[in-house]
Order: C-alpha cells, then sequence, then structure tokens
C-alpha cells in the first residue's frame, strides 16, 4: 500500500442537480473526470469511489476505479455527514488490509475545473509541513465586516460582525476572507477517525489558494453552465 490513496464520495441523490454525477460534462460523466485525475497524479496509488448508488459504481468501475462496496444509505442522506463517510471508508480499508495509508486525498467530483497543480500542490504541503489538513480555498468577494448581512425575523438587516466594523467603511479596509472549495482535500487518516471535522485539525491546518476560474463548485443546473462555459474557454 502506499502512503496516498484517492476517494471520490458521491452519491446518488441530488436536490440541486438530479443526477449530477452521472451528468454528461463535455462527454464523459462527472464523476468520471474526477476518477481519470486522480488517477493521473503519480504519487497517488489506488482511487476509490464510495457511493450508494448502481449507476455511478458502474461508470466508477468503468473508469478504472475501485469501489469494493456500497455505502450504507445511513451515510448518503442529505443530511448525512461526509465526514463519517470518510471515517466509513477509512474504517473499511483498515479492517480489510490491517493498516491505513498515511494520507488520503479527497476529490470532490463536483469540482471539475480544479487543476492538476491543486493537487500536488495541496500533497506538497501536506507532506512538508505534517499537518493533518490540507483544502483549497479563494479569495471571497465579501466579508463579514462590511458588506455580509444577516436578517432578523422582522426582515431587519444586520452586519455580520466579525471585526471590529466600526473601523471597516469600504471594502478594501474589511480583511481578505476565503471561501472553502471543494476542489481538493488532503487529510491524515488517523486524523480522520479520531475526529469530528476539518476544523478540530486548528494550527495544524493549511490552505491552498486557487482562483475563483478553478474554484466553482457544482451544486445546481447554473453552476453547471457556469463551469461548462469556463471549461470551453480552456479548451479553446
Amino acid at each position: 500500500m502506499t502512503d496516498l490513496l484517492a476517494a471520490i464520495f458521491a452519491r446518488g441523490g441530488s436536490k440541486g442537480l438530479p443526477g449530477k454525477n452521472t451528468k454528461l460534462f463535455y462527454g464523459k460523466p462527472l464523476i468520471e473526470w474526477a476518477i481519470r485525475q486522480a488517477s493521473s497524479i503519480p504519487d497517488i496509488g489506488d482511487v476509490y469511489v464510495s457511493t450508494d448508488d448502481c449507476e455511478i459504481a458502474k461508470i466508477a468501475t468503468k473508469a478504472g476505479a475501485k469501489l469494493p462496496f456500497l455505502r450504507p444509505q445511513a451515510l448518503a442522506n442529505d443530511d448525512s455527514p461526509e465526514w463519517e463517510a470518510w471515517q466509513h471508508f477509512l474504517q473499511f480499508i483498515k479492517k480489510r488490509d490491517g493498516r491505513l495509508p498515511e494520507r488520503l486525498v479527497i476529490l470532490p467530483t463536483t469540482s471539475p475545473l480544479r487543476s492538476d497543480e491543486d493537487i500536488k500542490k495541496a500533497i506538497s504541503v501536506s507532506r512538508l509541513e505534517g499537518v493533518d489538513v490540507v483544502f483549497a480555498v479563494t479569495e471571497a468577494k465579501h466579508s463579514p465586516a462590511f458588506n455580509m448581512i444577516t436578517v432578523s425575523d422582522r426582515g431587519s438587516p444586520f452586519l455580520l460582525q466579525s471585526v471590529d466594523s466600526q473601523s471597516v467603511f469600504r471594502r478594501q479596509d474589511a480583511p481578505t476572507c476565503y471561501n472553502i472549495t471543494t476542489s481538493v482535500y488532503v487529510v491524515r487518516t488517523q486524523f480522520v477517525l479520531s475526529s469530528r471535522g476539518l476544523f478540530d485539525a486548528g494550527e495544524n491546518a493549511r490552505v491552498v489558494k486557487v482562483p475563483a476560474c478553478r474554484a466553482v463548485d457544482i451544486d445546481d443546473a447554473l453552476d453547471f453552465k457556469i463551469a461548462e462555459f469556463l471549461f470551453a474557454g480552456e479548451r479553446v
């Protein structure tokens, strides 16, 4: 077993875009792009898929991924924490092989615009710094200190004050904020099994910054069209 495996977690159900993971994206099912990309990274050993869906399983196997089980339905509902699916996968590998790889690379299907370099950089940071978690972020256009609000039950707007908003009068004065992307996660396997989520890592986590054009997360039909438009531009 190598010290690095890849896993792609893909449920069958999707309310925002039904059949999302098997929807054709430039001639290939969306999940196939993730499998092919994971397989192209030299440092990654086997590529696994965790799913509850037979159609996804069939496509994944044909594309070269390993699929040793169908995920229990309890871990594939709309409200099922994906972290628990990560733990379930690692528990299976540990029981089957008697050991675990040092790290797991997770590549969601919903980020077909990520580059190989984004993945390689996240792996490099994880190895060089020995941290529990590395994930990709992109700079946000909005800040809770300037132009993000919450609305009360009466309909009144209130600024989300993560810093002293009295000193922030322009967008340029607000601290730089970042959105977590679904591009890539590199996690130490023992950390996943012993923790409740990414931010349990605290100071033992790092990020890699990616441009917004590679950080589109497909959640609905509009996201899909945006991703297709950007992908077409890269191929021109």
